[in-house]
């Protein structure tokens, strides 16, 4: 079954680390993986390019089938997997549709976020300006405290869609993840880092933490006055 499976991947990547995490919880362990480097260009490679046309991580294919964008393999593993493992989408109907709410809100979560920390990366030099990154930072400070709030309503010990994990944690917690592996304070966000606290542990994330942050344990402080 998973040795039919395929995965080239990235360290660090949130998009890889989704599907890493959903792999984990429905028992896919011994699937094909392979660690490229973003620095060195490998996502270009022809290896990738001939699964994913795009040329990016993570590209993930099992037997013909291939599901390259991190959302859909998500959803693609939970639908055929869907009697084995942890039950990602709940059967009760509300909080069915909180999953949803949440795991598709997770997109914007992680557009705000990737809109600082990547934001060297992604715009031209001559096209940076301090206004640009200080309006970023504003828009991901006000989604943050967004996030802060739906978890306050929950109660305590909550993931988000309600009181067991479904896929709307598999794809947002690599974005709370590196909130906190910037500096983000969990005495500002409590609630936030009461669930970072609740999930990092677990053994789907801990297979999967990004190679290179067990190598380097400090992050960094970037967003530490958010």
């Amino acid at each position: 079954m998973a040795q039919d499976m395929t995965l080239l991947w990235g360290s660090g990547s949130p998009p890889c680390w989704r599907v890493m995490i959903a792999l984990e919880e429905k028992n896919l362990q011994g699937y094909n993986s392979k660690l490229l480097s973003f620095e060195k260009g490998e996502q270009k490679s022809k290896e990738v390019l001939d699964i994913n046309p795009r040329g990016q991580l993570p590209s993930f294919k099992h037997g013909n089938v291939v599901v390259n964008e991190s959302y859909a393999a998500c959803f693609y593993l939970e639908s055929r997997f869907k009697s084995q493992g942890t039950k990602l989408i709940p059967d009760d109907p509300t909080e069915q549709a909180l999953m949803y709410q949440r795991t598709f809100e997770g997109l914007t979560f992680y557009e705000k976020l990737a809109s600082v920390l990547f934001y060297e990366y992604y715009v031209p030099e001559e096209e940076q300006h301090d206004s640009a990154l200080k309006r970023n930072k504003e828009n991901l400070s006000t989604e943050i405290k967004l996030w802060e709030g739906y978890l306050a309503k929950l109660g305590s010990g909550s993931h988000l869609a309600g009181p067991a994990l479904t896929l709307a944690d598999v794809v947002v917690f690599p974005t709370v993840a590196f909130l906190f592996r910037f500096g983000l304070s969990a005495e500002r966000y409590p609630k936030l880092g009461e669930y970072y606290a609740l999930l990092k542990d677990r053994p789907s994330v801990k297979a999967s933490w990004p190679p290179h942050w067990l190598e380097n344990p400090k992050g960094q402080d970037t967003l530490k006055d958010l």
